[in-house]
């Protein structure tokens, strides 16, 4: 390697260290404030239904912000914007330990998810601009270990603190601020703003009905996993040691199952393994409607594990289907039809636990579950499977901004300027 190479590598390399530390706090604090926010919202007596509302906001603010954050870095720079949302987040967090009521804890979580999707988006762009075709899958999955390292460990900081008092509130918000740090303080140069995407919902269902209805599903079931299955576990009798076991269970088993079903999904029908996944992830939903003691840790591994992958895969058939220079939209018309699925999903499974009780939780996952791999069966009668040799290679995605899609398939100058999605090539 020549030594300009290898000093642009090493550059490359110290670039990512503040990025990925920030990126690690905000998401420790992140994860352990999504179960907190059940937890204590129970204990304050917020009903089922009230916390089924102040999850589907956070979607709706996770939605908002990926329409938005492109033309706020444009104007004012990822880390003036970086540092922006993070501040957000944070008053956020205040917010709601200063006035504990449900309406207001709605607005403060479509605030707080906003911001977090500003900040993928800024991080994930720099990600991007550092990235090139020779390194490019080993920062994706540096970033994914971050993300899963940051959020399953964070799950213990609960029973650390606890749920009660001002405590984890204030060190939650702490942990924002403090992200803030590696990037402001460190020597890094905003990279290019990234590029505009057009949301053509109608486009990218013609590209792929069953990847968008494989990410409305997943909105249904993971995203209400997020927000009420602390509600699910605290009522089954878990203590807080317990809660924060199930929630990291089922996260690091969608962490362990991406691969060996990613794999799978290279070399069989890409909608085979979506419906055997699916399947899994209805099945497991049977056990843990009907799960104690211990079955209860199992089920929500096995959930975990073939729920959370939905997305990479649902991902991976539609890329089957897309251009390289199509990246970026199909990513943001997928992260619409997850954001449906997500608004919708929290606040409809929290009336089904208050009107069935904690265990028909999982009737309703299973229930959304099965609808997919209806759905799936119908579209193979529909339209022929893609020749293996066409596939693209099937990248295990965080779900989070438009532009983690475009990393993980590389840039379009890589492959070329590729048409619009709809849009047939000179």
């Amino acid at each position: 390697m020549s030594e300009p190479a290898a000093q642009t590598r090493g550059v490359r390399i110290a670039a990512l260290l503040p990025i990925l530390l920030s990126a690690g706090i905000l998401l420790a604090g992140n994860g352990v404030l999504l179960t907190l926010v059940a937890v204590r919202g129970r204990a304050e007596g917020f009903s089922d239904v009230q916390l089924g509302l102040i999850g589907a906001a956070y979607y709706v603010g996770t939605f908002a912000a990926c329409l938005m954050t492109a033309k706020l870095i444009q104007r004012s720079g990822h880390i003036r914007i970086f540092a922006v949302m993070a501040s957000v987040a944070a008053i956020a967090v205040l917010i709601m330990l200063l006035l504990i009521d449900p309406w207001v804890w709605v607005a403060a979580r479509a605030l707080m998810g906003m911001a977090f999707a500003g900040i993928a988006t800024v991080i994930e762009s720099w990600l991007n601009d550092l990235a090139d075709r020779g390194n490019r899958g080993r920062i994706l999955s540096i970033y994914r270990i971050v993300d899963l390292s940051a959020v399953t460990g964070a799950q213990f900081l609960m029973p650390a603190i606890g749920p009660g008092g001002f405590a984890l509130f204030v060190v939650t918000a702490i942990l924002y601020c403090t992200a803030m740090i590696p990037v402001a303080a460190s020597r890094l140069q905003s990279p290019a703003p990234p590029e505009r995407a057009l949301l053509r919902p109608r486009a990218i269902w013609l590209l792929s009905p069953v990847a968008c209805a494989g990410c409305i599903t997943i909105g249904l079931t993971n995203g209400a996993f997020r927000t009420l299955g602390p509600v699910y576990a605290q009522g089954m009798g878990l203590d807080i040691d317990g809660i924060a076991l199930f929630m990291s269970l089922g996260i690091a088993a969608g962490a362990l199952f991406q691969f060996p079903l990613g794999w799978l999904s290279d070399r069989f029908e890409r909608r085979t393994v979506l419906i055997l996944s699916t399947a899994g992830a209805a099945l497991a939903s049977l056990l843990l409607s009907h799960a104690q003691g211990g079955a209860i840790f199992a089920g929500v591994f096995l959930f975990g594990g073939f729920a959370f992958p939905l997305y990479s895969l649902s991902v991976a058939h539609a890329s089957d289907h897309a251009r390289p220079g199509e990246y970026v939209e199909l990513s943001l018309g997928l992260t619409f039809f997850f954001s449906l699925g997500a608004t919708v999903g929290p606040f409809a499974a929290s009336l089904v636990i208050d009107h069935f009780g904690p265990p028909a939780f999982f009737l309703y996952t299973s229930a959304m579950h099965g609808g997919f791999v209806a759905f799936v069966l119908y579209r193979m009668t529909r339209r022929p499977a893609v020749p293996r040799a066409a596939r693209a290679r099937f990248v295990a995605l965080i779900r989070s901004s438009p532009l983690l899609l475009r990393l993980s398939r590389g840039r379009a100058e890589d492959a070329g300027a590729e048409p619009p999605v709809g849009k047939a090539p000179e």
